[in-house]
């Protein structure tokens, strides 16, 4: 749904002097309904009904002095914004291909490590089963990130700032940059840097690197990520690794068969996490209907019984 032609002289009048310019807001949504059924640990209770739904509103426009800007906020009724208003996600960006874009994240931002944590499995560990996810640089509230002008072809550079925050006297400021070539035909090329400084005294060095490369209907990725800490204990430092193989088979369907592999390596009993599975959706119009077939092992690194988990699950998801 398209609102077009509103003005936005109060937001132009709140970022530079300038005159009144005509903009546009749009509002795009989505809704879904999906069963998921876990077996295995304390989980294994049955199946799960839930459902999803948001409307996403977003305003744009050129300044007199070249500069474009918009704002974005989602309406979700599950928000967990820190109160209780039913807002989740929300920005204002800043910038055109000569200044880049200033990125103003109030709530669901990413560093510029977090942003690429797990490129290659999409979060396959996420999944209802309790499992420990990759490791990642800080990220807050009121976060900023600066994507620069092109260097190169090919080449984009990212900045993110993630401020100390009032919650915690202990969580300190870091600056992340991340890096990305794609000047090749269907490959991508990309690292990352952060720090972690939640808690003082188990700060921490966060890096990833990943691959991705695409050749006709198949699509190959692998990412690692680092995470060396301070801290003491024998599990605070921890490896992350990942693949994926896609296949589109046509337009509207496609599989994927994914791996996430999370270790301790200084830990005596180095037990790891390993998580696996397959996905497949078919995708018509504004329709979606997917499915997942995922199993773990060693939760958390541990190796009880009820450790080792699988789940399934039947989702359909619409966009507006």
């Amino acid at each position: 749904m398209n609102i077009k032609k509103i003005g936005l002289t109060a937001l132009a009048g709140s970022l530079v002097a300038t005159s009144a310019f005509a903009g546009a807001v749009t509002a795009t949504g989505g809704a879904s309904f999906e069963v998921q059924h876990v077996n295995g640990g304390a989980a294994n209770a049955g199946k799960a009904f839930s459902m999803g739904n948001s409307v996403t509103f977003a305003g744009s426009g050129t300044l007199d002095n070249g500069l474009d800007v918009s704002v974005s906020f989602e309406l979700d009724q599950a928000a967990t914004n820190g109160t209780s208003s039913s807002f989740d996600s929300n920005s204002v960006k800043i910038g055109n291909d000569d200044f880049g874009t200033l990125t103003f994240a109030g709530h669901g931002g990413s560093s510029a490590q977090s942003a690429v944590d797990d490129m290659a499995s999409g979060d396959v560990w996420d999944n209802g089963l309790g499992a420990t996810g990759a490791p990642t640089s800080s990220t807050s509230d009121n976060m900023m990130s600066y994507a620069l002008p092109s260097l190169m072809d090919g080449l984009a550079v990212n900045l993110s700032y993630t401020p100390h925050t009032a919650a915690s006297s202990q969580y300190a400021s870091t600056m992340d940059w991340a890096v990305a070539y794609t000047g090749f035909e269907g490959l991508t090329l990309g690292y990352a840097s952060g720090e972690n400084k939640k808690t003082k005294g188990s700060e921490a060095d966060v890096s990833t690197y990943y691959i991705s490369y695409a050749y006709g209907p198949v699509t190959v990725q692998f990412a690692e990520t680092e995470y060396d800490s301070e801290a003491t204990t024998t599990t605070a430092d921890q490896d992350f690794t990942a693949y994926s193989v896609a296949y589109t088979v046509t337009d509207e369907i496609s599989i994927a068969y994914k791996v996430a592999d999370l270790s301790t390596p200084n830990a005596s009993g180095d037990v790891d996490q390993e998580v696996s599975g397959v996905t497949a959706s078919y995708t018509a119009g504004g329709m979606t209907i997917s499915g997942k077939m995922i199993n773990a092992d060693n939760i958390a690194f541990a190796t009880a019984v009820t450790s080792d988990q699988s789940m399934w699950e039947l989702a359909a998801s619409f966009a507006f």
